[in-house]
Order: C-alpha cells, then sequence, then structure tokens
C-alpha cells in the first residue's frame, strides 16, 4: 500500500509512526525540530489521515506497509519512532526486520496485548469507537457541533480535540470522519494485539521506551516484558504527561529522543 508522508530536513533518515486516531498531521512540530538533525519521515498509516482505506488493519499488514514504503522510497535504515499504535507498528517490524532499523523508540505502549476483556485500553477504545461511530453527520454545521455530541460519551476535552482533528469537510460544506472508522471498529482486537510472549532476544540496534508518567499504557509488568524482549532497553519516564506525551511535553520529549540517538 502507498502511503501519504510528509518529509523534512536532511540527514540520516528517521521515520514517525503516528497511534490510532492520529496522523502525520499531528507530528509535524516535532517532525520540523527533529529535521534539524535529520532526514525525517512521518507516515500516515493505512486507513488513518490521507493513506488509502482498506477493510483489513492489522500489524502483520501494517509492518508490512512500513516495510514497502522504506523500499520505494530507498531507505536501508532508519531510526523508527512509533506512538501508541505506530509503537506496536515499529515493534512488530523490528522483529521482523532488524537490519532496517538503526534506533527503535516506541512512546508509551508496551510490547503486550490489551486484549483481555477488563482492560482499560479496550473498554475506553470500544467507548470512543462507539460514540464515534454512533454520531449522524446529517445536518451538522460545525465541528462545535460534533464536539458537543462527542461529550456526551467522551468527558475529557483533550481526547475530543484529538478525535476531532479527524473531522473532515467537504465543497458541499457536508462533514464526515476522515479515518476509515469502519475498519477500525472492525479490527479493534487487531489493533490491540501484542507480541509473542515468548519472542525471542532482540538485541542489534539501541531500544528506548518512553512512558508518560501519568499514562497506563506501560506498567511495572510491563517494563518486565520489555526487558525480556529488548534486554539492552532503556526505559524512561515523561513526567507530567500522559498517553499523548510527545504532545503535553514536547520539548522534554525531544530532548530525551535526541539525547538518546545522538548519545
Amino acid at each position: 500500500m502507498e502511503l501519504f508522508f510528509r518529509k523534512y530536513g536532511q540527514g540520516p533518515p528517521l521515520i514517525i509512526i503516528h497511534g490510532l486516531y492520529g496522523s502525520s498531521d499531528n507530528w509535524v512540530s516535532i517532525g520540523r525540530k527533529l529535521a534539524e538533525n535529520f532526514e525525517v519521515y512521518i507516515l500516515d498509516q493505512r486507513n488513518h489521515g490521507r493513506s488509502p482505506h482498506s477493510p483489513d488493519h492489522n500489524y502483520r499488514l501494517l509492518k508490512e506497509d512500513l516495510h514497502e514504503f522504506m523500499d520505494t522510497n530507498s531507505i536501508e535504515k532508519a531510526i523508527i519512532i512509533g506512538h501508541s499504535m505506530g509503537g506496536k507498528t515499529a515493534l512488530f517490524f523490528a522483529v521482523d526486520y532488524p537490519e532496517r532499523v538503526s534506533h527503535l523508540i516506541v512512546a508509551d505502549i508496551s510490547p503486550r496485548s490489551y486484549k483481555d476483556k477488563d482492560s482499560e485500553q479496550l473498554l475506553s477504545h470500544s467507548t470512543i469507537i462507539r460514540a464515534m461511530y454512533n454520531l449522524d453527520f446529517y445536518g451538522i454545521q460545525s465541528r462545535d457541533e460534533v464536539d458537543k455530541i462527542l461529550s456526551k460519551d467522551i468527558p475529557d476535552v483533550r481526547v475530543r480535540q484529538f478525535l476531532l482533528k479527524n473531522v473532515k469537510r467537504s465543497k458541499n460544506n457536508e462533514y464526515s470522519w476522515m479515518l476509515n472508522l469502519k475498519a477500525i471498529r472492525n479490527e479493534l482486537s487487531n489493533i490491540l494485539e501484542g507480541l509473542n510472549e515468548n519472542q525471542k532476544e532482540i538485541t542489534g540496534f539501541p531500544v528506548l521506551f518512553l512512558k508518560g508518567e501519568k499514562s497506563n499504557y506501560i506498567t511495572k509488568k510491563d517494563q518486565n516484558f520489555i526487558s525480556k524482549v529488548f534486554p539492552y532497553a532503556d526505559i524512561e519516564s515523561i513526567p507530567n504527561a500522559g498517553h499523548w506525551l510527545h504532545a503535553e511535553q514536547p520539548e522534554l520529549f525531544l530532548k530525551t529522543i535526541e539525547d538518546f540517538i545522538l548519545q
């Protein structure tokens, strides 16, 4: 699948992969700053942003989309930064194509599965997707109206503002979702999938896991799993940040990444 991407700067190649409901647009400010030292590519994953839609959405396909992108753009090896679902894409890619990774940076996601029926992440995403899917755009005349409707099921203003970036308006002033919500709803179980717990060790490149201090996506138990698969990985916490740590603490996020890569 030919993915939409944005490109900035010159230097060693660095690829940024957004998370669920995200797009390359969310990472432009981070990408431009990293472009002072790197050739930065920010991707839209399938079913998100301006990339093509598909009924299928799983990490087997997402990692192959990344592999195809690198081949198409003659990128032999790259620094890969992935957030949330993008972090999982990066992890699955690193398992199968370790020779294509120079550094791996995973932002606020662990290698484990989040599919357990009592998982806070499963319950949260199920609520968000249901609210988005049930929203009827007929007669909607502004994003403020969309926000008001979503607020009934999604009380967190920050989450709603993030989701509203997926609302597009046609030339006829008709609103709709940009992302392929039907595929995401149907494939949520695959999106929450994790690496095999018997995954062999990976030691061929430096690895950094970044955790939002206020986020519950990486627990102490998860850190044991991380150390098992990536025995030399660094695990650092970004203070006063939740799951969207790059948006909540952008300067510290950037500094931590640059220190890690350039050390």
